[in-house]
């Protein structure tokens, strides 16, 4: 949840109300973003 958060902002009420594939899919492609966002070349 804390990744899913820090990147897209979402408040907890949001996140407490995805069921466990959401997280897991949302997770995924927060981490996604961060590794975009930090991506050093």
């Amino acid at each position: 949840m804390a990744d899913i958060a820090a990147i897209f902002h979402w408040p907890l009420s949001e996140l407490a109300a995805l069921n466990l594939e959401d997280l897991i899919m949302w997770r995924g492609l927060a981490v996604d973003r961060w590794n975009k966002m930090h991506r050093t070349e």
